[in-house]
């Protein structure tokens, strides 16, 4: 018999949603407010290392995380970051894995297992508990594929900021 109480288990939840999904099925994800939301080949992600895996954590200012994304691409043109003071954080950007040849110095190798996300076009959403600052955001795209930020959170001071993204790639460089 339930108490009432639920029980929380696991980590956040997962939704994954097609490339031509509609603003109202990506704003569903703002909704769960532990959740991530998966488009185009972030969704598609097969066995092996997906990306879009979400860690997250908190200290007594700041808001921590750290996310998977091996084999995306790091160029200002195709990646983004963007965090929003309300602590939702989008990222964009275009995996360079999952072809079917590939060309290594003077070779092109054919692929004979494919297990990586499909190449292609991407976004992964997800909130942070709760509102940040953006006059201080930390962040680091380690070659290993995972991006981590610290943000801090929104001080009584600074409640009478503007909304305003921040692009983390251009802090990482």
């Amino acid at each position: 018999m339930s108490n009432g109480n639920a029980e929380r288990v696991g980590g956040p939840a997962m939704i994954f949603l097609p490339s031509d999904s509609t603003l109202e099925l990506t704003n569903l994800i703002a909704q769960t407010k532990t959740g991530v939301a998966l488009t185009g080949s972030a969704a598609m992600g097969k066995i092996g290392p997906t990306i879009g895996l979400v860690d997250l954590a908190e200290f007594d200012d700041s808001y921590y995380f750290r996310v998977s994304l091996p084999g995306v691409s790091t160029n200002e043109d195709e990646f983004t970051c963007e965090i929003d003071p309300n602590g939702k954080i989008l990222i964009t950007g275009v995996t360079t894995t999952g072809e079917k040849t590939v060309r290594v110095h003077n070779q092109v190798f054919k692929m004979l297992s494919q297990n990586l996300c499909p190449p292609g076009p991407f976004t992964i959403s997800f909130q942070l508990p709760g509102p940040v600052s953006n006059k201080d955001i930390r962040g680091k795209f380690g070659s290993d594929g995972v991006l981590e930020g610290i943000v801090k959170k929104l001080n009584y001071e600074d409640r009478t900021e503007q909304p305003m993204e921040m692009d983390l790639l251009s802090l990482i460089k």
